[in-house]
C-alpha cells in the first residue's frame, strides 16, 4: 500500500491548482502562490511570461523571444533565450524572476537537478519569494526529498499566515507519513482560514479514503467535482466505489476520466480493477498493458490488483 499511496501522492499535492507543470512568475511582485492538488506536490501552471519589454536593451530583447518560445511551447528554446538574458545583465533587479522561469522551464524538460539549483539561486535573491517556495517544494516531493519539501511547506506558512495550498500539501506529505492526525489538523487549519475551501474538502476525502471510510470519502470527492471537476479527483471517487462494489457508478467515474485525461495510467489501472470485478480477464489485461505502456511497473499493477 505504502507504493500506491506513494502514486497518488505525486497526483494530489499535483493538483492543488491548475493542470501542468511549476508556476512560471508573472512579475516580481506575484510571489504569493502555490503548488497543485493532488498527492504529491508538482509545479503550478503553464501561465506564459508576461513582462513588459523594453525592446532598447539586450536584456529585454532576449526576454521577448523567451516568451515567444514559451508560447510555442519551444522549452529548450526558450529556456536559452532566459540565459542570454541572465549572462546580459547579471545585476538586472529581474533575475530572481528570470531564474525561477529558466527553473519552470527546466522542470518541464526534466532537467530536475538544474531546476532546484536555479529555484535556490533565485530564492538567494528573494527569500520571501512564496511562489519560489512552493515551486520548489513541489520540486523536492518529485526528487523524493520529503524533508526538504517539508522544510520549504513550512518556511511558507510562516511567511502566509492565510496561505491553504502550502497547508494543503503538508497534510498530504503528514498522510504518506502515517501521521493523520497531523494531516486532519492542517485540513482543519484550511477551514479556519476559508470556510469554503475546496482543498479542506478534498483533504478530508483523501484523508477518510487513507482511513478505509470509503463512503464519506465519495461524498466528500463529490462536493469537490461539483464545483472542480478533474480526472484525477473522479480517479479517487471511482476507486472509493470499486471498494464498495458500485462498478456502475465506478465506470462511468473511470469513463469521464479518461475522456479528460487519455494518456494517465493510474485510469487504466482502475479499469483493469473494475474488469477484475466483473470477471473480464482478456479487458482486465488490456488495461493493465496500457498502464504499463503509459509507464506503470507492472509489478507495482499486479500488486496493485492483488494479482
Amino acid at each position: 500500500m505504502r507504493k500506491i499511496f506513494s502514486l497518488l501522492t505525486v497526483c494530489a499535492i499535483a493538483a492543488v491548482g491548475l493542470q501542468g507543470g511549476a508556476q512560471v512568475i508573472n512579475s516580481i511582485g506575484e510571489e504569493n502562490m502555490k503548488v497543485e492538488r493532488g498527492l504529491k506536490p508538482k509545479p503550478k501552471t503553464e501561465t506564459p511570461l508576461l513582462v513588459d519589454i523594453d525592446t532598447e536593451t539586450p536584456y529585454f530583447q532576449c526576454i521577448d523571444s523567451a516568451q515567444n518560445y514559451i508560447y510555442s511551447h519551444d522549452w529548450p528554446m526558450a529556456e536559452q533565450w532566459l540565459l542570454k538574458a541572465f549572462k546580459a545583465d547579471p545585476n538586472n533587479p529581474g533575475n530572481s524572476m528570470v531564474l525561477s522561469n529558466i527553473a519552470t522551464l527546466q522542470r518541464y524538460q526534466g532537467k530536475l537537478a538544474d531546476a532546484v539549483k536555479n529555484y535556490t539561486l533565485a530564492l538567494d535573491m528573494t527569500p520571501h519569494a512564496v511562489t519560489l517556495l512552493l515551486n520548489r517544494a513541489a520540486l523536492y516531493v518529485e526528487m523524493d526529498s520529503v524533508a526538504r519539501a517539508i522544510d520549504d511547506y513550512e518556511r511558507v506558512c510562516e511567511l502566509d499566515m492565510y496561505d491553504t495550498e502550502a497547508r494543503y500539501s503538508l497534510g498530504v506529505l503528514a498522510m504518506e507519513q502515517g501521521d493523520t492526525k497531523r494531516a486532519e489538523d492542517l485540513f482543519n487549519e484550511i477551514k479556519r482560514i476559508n470556510p469554503n475551501s475546496g482543498l479542506y474538502h478534498e483533504g478530508m476525502a483523501l484523508l477518510n479514503k487513507r482511513n478505509g471510510n470509503h463512503a464519506r470519502a465519495a461524498e466528500l470527492f463529490t462536493q469537490v467535482i461539483k464545483v472542480k471537476p478533474s480526472a484525477q479527483l473522479l480517479g479517487h471517487r471511482a476507486d472509493c466505489y470499486l471498494t464498495m462494489k458500485r462498478l456502475n457508478d465506478a465506470e462511468e467515474d473511470i469513463r469521464t476520466a479518461l475522456e479528460m485525461a487519455p494518456d494517465d495510467p493510474y485510469l487504466y489501472l482502475l479499469r483493469a480493477k473494475l474488469k477484475k470485478l466483473r470477471f473480464q480477464r482478456d479487458d482486465m489485461e488490456r488495461d493493465i498493458d496500457k498502464a504499463v505502456a503509459l509507464g506503470l511497473s507492472r509489478e507495482f499493477i499486479k500488486e496493485s490488483l492483488g494479482e
